[in-house]
């Protein structure tokens, strides 16, 4: 049941279109918005969850999720992800794709990517970003996206991370993150290639438990994720 959204029995959700819902009523409009037509079960089903009868995931249920690669069971607030599908709309109409606007205002990068080193030997081949669009967590969780310009190559047997890859990354992973904060506050993951929203940059995920905010401006370069920029 882990597509179904965290939700407080006791609140009854409201009998409006998914799209209305968590909309005020000046707001409302009697037509699916484009940004919202055409989505799969589990986003409508988000969707149609008033925000104040969600609740966001715990740092045990996140470690949780990982270790089982359950991925797939992560989800953002209801309003954050009304806000996120309207945003990639509103990019694909106007860059094309998401990755050419990640590639242009976020890291700065041109195609084609050309690593000067190994995987994280130079350091400008790596950029760590905040998740523009984090997931409906505990707030006391920071969701960072770690961006490379080489491959992370994938096992063609499994179709998940080679070994030696997996390796690499945590290895990178313990030297960045893990040699400043406490072991256990610490997660990585790469997505699913069903569930990565950006295809064309190598990318993966890093979550950490409650970090002081002069490490996460330290490692992210003073970086702000665009949903509170946007807001």
């Amino acid at each position: 049941m882990g597509c179904l959204p965290n939700f407080i029995d006791s609140v009854p959700t409201p009998n409006l279109p998914y799209w209305q819902v968590n909309v005020p009523p000046e707001g409302r409009s009697d037509h699916c918005p484009d940004a919202l037509r055409d989505l799969s079960a589990k986003d409508v089903g988000i969707l149609s969850t008033p925000d104040n009868a969600y609740r966001g995931q715990s740092w045990s249920e996140l470690k949780q999720l990982v270790a089982e690669n359950r991925l797939d069971s992560f989800q953002r607030v209801p309003s954050e992800l009304r806000r996120y599908k309207i945003f990639v709309h509103e990019v694909m109409k106007e860059h094309g794709t998401v990755a050419n606007f990640i590639l242009k205002q976020r890291l700065g990068w041109v195609q084609p990517l050309q690593p000067k080193g190994r995987p994280f030997e130079e350091p400008s081949d790596v950029k760590i970003l905040f998740n523009d669009w984090p997931y409906g967590i505990d707030e006391r969780i920071k969701h960072l996206v770690v961006w490379t310009k080489f491959e992370l190559e994938d096992d063609p047997m499994t179709g998940d991370l080679k070994g030696s890859t997996r390796t690499e990354i945590d290895r990178y992973v313990g030297e960045t993150f893990r040699a400043y904060l406490p072991k256990d506050t610490v997660i990585w993951f790469r997505n699913w290639s069903s569930l990565k929203s950006v295809h064309a940059i190598e990318h993966f995920h890093v979550m950490l438990f409650d970090p002081p905010s002069a490490f996460l401006q330290h490692i992210t370069n003073g970086d702000t994720p665009l949903c509170d920029k946007l807001r």
